[in-house]
């Protein structure tokens, strides 16, 4: 069985992933939809919500081989804090994005789109340089990406992202990036609108990367793939938003944790 936690439900996009890469592997999903975003808090903040966050996971079930930390701002500011607090495989989203997009760049320029705090920590670009030592990136923060997904700005003929998206590509297409990484899984839900803006460019969708990773840990033999989603925010809506995250539709359930506990 397979734990994710993200800052909110962008990580389930991860769990389409994994689904469709794993179907027999059950997960346990935590959205903390209660504190998103992440990317603009603090280092100290973000590492106790992720101490909590992964405390919650492993109350849940004695189960698990491993947690994937769908969250970029986690995986670039936190992931260190997790493994020295934790015996359990913990699979972060930067280390196996980064390899992918290196693998993909033909001029070696690479942009990355990720949260404040994501951003501010460069590891996505410490993780490029010591793969290809000439390798270009260009680090823009998008601090407003995860509150319009989570709100649902994400029609890909919606004016308000289309711009904020357009403002924020700029520099990477000035740079002549010809690889872009998504550093949040959050963004995959709006990457019709970005692919527009920057054509021809490859999106990397850090959820993949990351899931791919998961191999080793998954078995393949628990209860046929089935998925308990837990929030920290009020779950009524879950079910329409799950449905676009995982691009089905389905009567999904998720219960409500007072994450502040743990």
């Amino acid at each position: 069985m397979i734990g994710i936690f993200d800052s909110g439900l962008g990580g389930l996009t991860a769990v389409k992933e994994i689904r469709r890469l794993f179907p027999n592997e059950g997960m346990i999903y935590f959205g903390d939809t209660g504190r998103v975003p992440y990317g603009t808090r603090s280092k100290e903040i973000i590492r106790k919500y992720a101490l909590q966050d992964m405390r919650f996971l492993i109350s849940k079930s004695k189960e698990l081989s491993a947690v994937l930390v769908a969250c970029g701002t986690v995986s670039s500011v936190a992931l260190d804090a997790l493994k020295d607090n934790f015996s359990i495989p913990i699979i972060g989203v930067v280390n196996p994005t980064a390899e992918t997009a290196v693998k993909t760049t033909k001029n070696g320029i690479i942009g990355i789109i990720g949260t404040s705090a994501t951003i501010k920590s460069g590891a996505y670009e410490k993780r490029i340089t010591e793969l290809a030592p000439a390798a270009k990136t260009v680090g823009i923060p998008c601090p407003l990406l995860v509150p319009l997904v989570e709100n649902g700005f994400i029609a890909p003929d919606n004016e308000v992202t289309r711009l904020v998206v357009k403002q924020y590509l700029a520099p990477i297409k000035a740079a002549g990036a010809d690889t872009l990484i998504l550093g949040c899984t959050h963004y995959p839900i709006i990457a019709g609108i970005i692919a527009a803006e920057i054509p021809g460019v490859a999106l990397i969708n850090s959820g993949l990367e990351a899931a791919k990773t998961l191999a080793p840990y998954v078995k393949n033999d628990s209860k046929c793939g089935d998925v308990r989603y837990f929030v920290s925010d009020n779950p009524d809506n879950f079910s329409h938003i799950a449905s676009i995250f995982l691009e089905e539709k389905a009567d999904i359930v998720a219960e409500k944790v007072d994450i502040e506990n743990y």
